[in-house]
């Protein structure tokens, strides 16, 4: 039997618990999410190098799941955009069942290799991208067909899952296993497994955009100001990078529309939008590589 379908002797009278004891419970099997990913930390590593290198040439990433995986996935993936700032086609998530599969449990879809073939095709994935096939179990039939397919085409390929012997390993170039362990209820992977697929995605995302220059120290720079609370952000951020007021940045971004980087570079450097724009250009829109160059001028 799988690790996380097997019943957990810590939890076993849970139904017979106080409410505080039963929460209790639930939050001890939570940590040993954290602990598991920790474990995999030198493969999640391997992965973002992957990506992030994929990424320097054009490519995409592509998450597909069945269930909650695959609700995980695309709830990662559409978090790209605002935070960011990626096209909605550079990280992709693709659920078995379809966006309907998002709020509705879709009968047979995590078993269907014909669904598989069929979403791998649609999406049309090349050899520079990277695809991540997502599972606690790492053996429903959606999830190998998608991986085999990748093989086929040639892409990189990580396998994120919660048992260590699961068939998708066959096919993954990066074999990413958090063994949470059994569930405080049986079989309910949506739990800590699902918890630690989130944490790893989070990681897989992130750490990528932060190697190509998503990021300038910790600070969100390519953050798609979308609404107030977001206008507010980069105003801060601008303003903490230049070591300016809050008004002179505000100024500056609502004089370019709200490109954070170009309007550091104008007040740092006085450079116009258009100079800034090809400097970001030619250094890959890494805004510490265009600040060497800027200040080996001045030497």
């Amino acid at each position: 039997m799988i690790e996380t379908e097997k019943i957990n002797k810590n939890t076993e009278n849970i139904d017979l618990a106080a409410t505080l004891e039963v929460v209790e419970m639930i939050n001890n099997e939570d940590f040993k999410a954290a602990e598991a990913v920790k474990k995999c930390l030198p493969k999640i590593a391997e992965a973002v190098d992957i990506i992030s290198e994929n990424f320097r040439t054009g490519g995409r990433l592509f998450y597909f799941g069945a269930g909650t995986s695959g609700r995980l996935g695309v709830l990662d993936a559409s978090e790209c955009p605002p935070t960011f700032s990626t096209s909605e086609s550079m990280v992709r998530g693709i659920i078995a069942g379809g966006d309907r599969a998002l709020r509705y449990a879709i009968e047979g879809a995590e078993d269907s290799e014909e669904l598989a073939a069929a979403d791998f095709k649609s999406c049309m994935v090349n050899k520079n991208d990277t695809v991540v096939s997502i599972s606690a179990s790492g053996n429903a039939k959606y999830v190998v067909k998608v991986l085999c397919e990748a093989k086929i085409a040639g892409c990189k390929t990580i396998a994120v899952t919660c048992n260590p012997e699961a068939l998708m390993k066959e096919y993954a170039d990066v074999f990413i296993c958090a063994q949470t362990g059994s569930e405080a209820i049986s079989g309910s992977t949506r739990m800590k497994a699902g918890t630690a697929q989130k944490m790893i995605l989070n990681m897989l995302t992130t750490a990528s955009m932060v190697k190509i220059g998503k990021t300038f120290r910790n600070l969100m720079i390519d953050v798609k100001p979308t609404n107030l609370k977001l206008k507010r952000r980069a105003v801060d951020i601008v303003s903490v990078i230049c070591g300016c007021s809050y008004d002179a940045a505000q100024e500056v971004l609502d004089e370019n529309g709200y490109k954070i980087k170009h309007a550091v570079l104008k007040i740092k450097y006085n450079l116009d939008f258009d100079a800034a724009d090809s400097l970001l250009a030619e250094y890959g829109g890494v805004l510490r590589k265009v600040f060497v160059y800027l200040d080996s001028r001045k030497l």
